[in-house]
């Protein structure tokens, strides 16, 4: 029997990005793949564009959030995500190198996770440029859970010096 605590809604806030082939055309088909598994899309950012984090020689990313509402808990949100990335043609070589698609799990609610399979709030976000513009235009005044200030907070005070630019 399904407990009510399963049947609430949560609110899973997502990011897509890549740099391999047609992305915009992977996000489409992965936005299609999130909505049939995962549940309903609510909000979605802009595409941003950027120079490639961590390992510089490599095409430029596409980057976007999309917060969707969901009946499943943080690990069966990630186990989606993970399927999703491999079905699209995900092929995880090196970290930071260039992929066809990356699904993160950025929040899950309020909730802070710290488990071997799953951290979250994600543990770079208050780091990353191309995570946090596209997180500040749609969820602005969210509070992070962990560093306790808003999301255009932590975009305004973020030391990335990596341009974003909208697209």
């Amino acid at each position: 029997m399904v407990s009510e605590i399963d049947k609430r809604k949560n609110s899973v806030v997502l990011s897509l990005g890549g740099n391999i082939g047609d992305v915009k055309e992977v996000f489409m088909d992965a936005i299609s793949h999130l909505k049939k598994r995962i549940g309903t899309i609510n909000m979605s950012s802009s595409l941003y564009s950027t120079k490639a984090w961590g390992v510089e020689a490599q095409p430029d990313f596409l980057n976007q959030v999309v917060v969707i509402e969901t009946e499943l808990s943080p690990f069966k949100v990630l186990v989606h995500c993970l399927a999703i990335e491999l079905e699209l043609g995900r092929i995880r070589k090196e970290k930071w190198h260039e992929r066809v698609i990356d699904i993160d799990v950025l929040f899950f609610n309020d909730e802070i996770i710290d488990s071997e399979d799953l951290i979250l709030p994600h543990p770079y976000i208050q780091d990353r440029n191309f995570i946090l513009y596209p997180l500040a235009e749609i969820l602005p005044n969210y509070i992070h859970p962990t560093y306790k200030k808003t999301l255009n907070e932590l975009k305004n005070s973020c030391k990335d010096e990596l341009a974003v630019v909208k697209i």
